[in-house]
């Protein structure tokens, strides 16, 4: 078993490469964070709560030699609503067209059956490495992550498949993240950029300010809502009239919830749990799109839309 601690020595000839990996693990493995910190910005969404990220974010990571573009897929898990089942769908077609595959297991938790499930479907893509990233290594002692190390090495062993790397990462202590990018880059196939420069995803702006707004909607609500909140913009316009120094970006925007019940959890005593989603996202908003935001956010009840193929489609799945 090899894990790494240093990068690769750099082959003497600079041939660029450029291509996609993703991310795949249990839900809340760290995959969203570990894209954002690779990037360098919030590109996906992170929570506390398993099963928020919905929609396949690329974050591009620029460097000289290479273009790496992360692709971050929800949580492969069984599915119990059609939402589910669709989400399991986006996850499988994206590993078949990735160049790589990062499975994120946390360094925190025993491998489960979760674990094993995921690995299962791994070991039946011949082709594609893998490479088998430990997160939140902050959160364990040595003796902890060496023994998690072994039972890794060995879970590939059991289903007939070598890991190309493992490597320990933490992505909230920075360490090693540049290392995985290292050894990320020579899996790549060589070609040029397929981004400009400068781009750090291709997320549509409409789509990631409806996750930062899903984003602060989660933070800090009841186990039974993350599943039901959907949140669509409807438009995005720049506010005529205004001086060109002092422009203003209206948003209006939907969350939408399955049972009438959950809307007093949402919007909270006096309306005060929508007020502060909506100071918390406009921050976040303003930051990604560097233009001061009003944002008009409004509760509306789709009744049972995971279940409802017509109303996924609606809500952008």
């Amino acid at each position: 078993m090899s894990v790494r601690t240093q990068s690769p020595e750099p082959s003497e000839q600079a041939v660029h490469r450029a291509g996609f990996a993703c991310f795949v693990g249990r839900p809340n493995a760290g995959k969203s964070t570990l894209t954002n910190a690779l990037v360098g910005k919030k590109v996906a969404i992170t929570s506390n709560r398993p099963q928020t990220t919905r929609h396949t974010v690329r974050g591009i990571v620029h460097r000289p030699e290479a273009q790496l573009i992360l692709v971050d897929t929800p949580g492969l898990h069984k599915p119990r609503t059609l939402l589910g089942e669709r989400l399991n769908d986006v996850v499988r077609a994206t590993w078949a067209e990735v160049d790589v595959i990062g499975f994120c297991l946390p360094a925190n938790e025993k491998l489960g059956p979760g674990d094993r499930f995921i690995a299962k479907e791994l070991a039946s893509i011949k082709k594609t490495p893998k490479i088998a990233i430990v997160t939140k290594t902050d959160l364990v002692d040595s003796k902890a992550l060496a023994e998690q190390l072994i039972a890794i090495d060995q879970l590939g062993k059991e289903l007939g498949f070598e890991w190309a790397e493992i490597v320990p990462v933490s992505a909230v202590g920075e360490k090693q993240v540049d290392l995985l990018a290292d050894l990320l880059v020579p899996l790549l196939p060589e070609g040029p950029a397929l981004y400009p420069e400068g781009d750090l995803t291709d997320e549509p702006e409409q789509v990631m300010v409806a996750e930062l707004i899903r984003e602060a909607a989660l933070e800090g609500v009841r186990d039974e809502l993350p599943h039901s909140i959907a949140v669509v913009v409807e438009e995005m316009l720049p506010r005529e009239d205004r001086p060109a120094d002092k422009p203003l970006l209206d948003i209006h925007a939907f969350v939408y919830i399955e049972r009438p019940s959950q809307k007093g959890i949402i919007i909270g005593p006096k309306g005060k749990r929508l007020k502060d989603v909506g100071i918390k996202s406009r921050k976040q908003i303003e930051a990604l799109l560097g233009t001061p935001v009003y944002l008009d956010l409004h509760v509306k009840v789709a009744k049972d839309w995971q279940r409802d193929p017509r109303q996924l489609r609606k809500l952008g799945f």
